[in-house]
């Protein structure tokens, strides 16, 4: 039996635990039910998120996305997703896919995800990159997010878009992409996408990210796909590099959503992560929802609904941290 939290219930943790922050559970009594890979994939299909129970704004739909490409290898688009014409534009969300990095993956992950955003104001940049398999890996990937995450600053101008609102939404491998870019202003010269991003970004809300990657490492997460994306681990400033524990405290608030019932990216990554951070002075939030490792990426779920509070507070032109 699943047991039941009561929404959005504040755990104070003991003083001296590592893992004491801030923490949210967010929960009703009958969490959604597993997903699977392939279902997930086919939820980007529009009847599987009617299925779903996708919540959009009454009257609005989704408008067809726009392509942009920011390098010659099939993997270097984005697609554009705006809000639907007389639609408020809130804010703009760059939505970078997991897959453990891995090219069986890519960005139609993000697709169902855009398309209940649009509608609610948001301006998704949907992002595609070359993962390991496909071209991918040190450094190619890291290379081709903070690319990417750039020539936002071409659609921009195009159609007249503030940057300054500019939320990273990622998933998976995705939070740890999203997470790595907040941080590329503390990476030294000469590394993959050092140096002040041209997109900053005003938060990040990672959904179950992979955020520890000497902890993801060691336990040999999904066949040991961190050592699959930067090789044996006989650089470890390669490793220092790419792990976002080693760019804390980060300048944006980050927002850690997790499912309790997660078995492919185990909770306790972000509770490093926030624990981490929050230790070093930045903003940081965990936020416990019901569900697996997809619901948080499900339109319509509790754990969507969790995500969604994160990208509005993220979106307030409030000081960082309020909401």
């Amino acid at each position: 039996m699943q047991p039941a939290f009561p929404r959005r219930v504040f755990i104070v943790a003991n003083p001296g635990d590592r893992y004491a922050s801030p923490v949210h559970r967010e929960n009703t009594a009958r969490p959604p039910a597993r997903r699977s890979v392939l279902a997930l994939v086919a939820a980007a299909g529009a009847a599987v998120l009617a299925a779903c129970g996708v919540r959009r704004e009454p009257g609005a739909a989704a408008a067809p996305p726009r392509r942009y490409r920011y390098g010659d290898d099939p993997s270097q688009f984005t697609d554009l997703y705006l809000p639907p014409g007389g639609t408020a534009v809130r804010g703009v969300v760059v939505i970078i896919h997991g897959g453990y990095w891995r090219s069986t993956y890519g960005a139609e992950l993000g697709v169902p995800l855009a398309r209940d955003l649009a509608p609610r104001g948001y301006a998704c940049w949907n992002l595609e990159y070359r993962r390991a398999g496909n071209g991918g890996g040190w450094p190619e990937t890291f290379d081709d997010v903070a690319a990417g995450i750039d020539h936002l600053a071409v659609a921009a101008a195009e159609h007249g878009l503030d940057l300054g609102a500019t939320t990273a939404l990622g998933h998976s491998a995705g939070g740890h992409l999203a997470v790595w870019a907040a941080g590329r202003p503390t990476l030294p010269p000469g590394a993959p996408g050092a140096g002040a991003p041209v997109v900053p970004f005003a938060a990040v809300v990672s959904q179950a990210g992979v955020l520890d990657l000497a902890q993801a490492r060691a336990l040999g997460l999904s066949d040991d796909a961190v050592e699959n994306l930067l090789g044996a681990p006989g650089d470890p400033d390669r490793y220092a590099l790419a792990d976002p524990m080693t760019a804390i405290p980060l300048a944006v608030p980050v927002y850690a959503v997790h499912g309790t019932e997660d078995t492919t990216v185990p909770p306790a990554q972000s509770e490093a992560y926030v624990a981490a951070a929050s230790a070093a002075g930045a903003t940081a939030e965990l936020v416990c929802v019901p569900g697996d490792h997809f619901a948080v990426i499900t339109p319509g779920s509790e754990a969507w609904a969790a995500v969604l509070a994160r990208l509005e507070q993220a979106s307030d032109p409030g000081p960082p941290g309020q909401g």
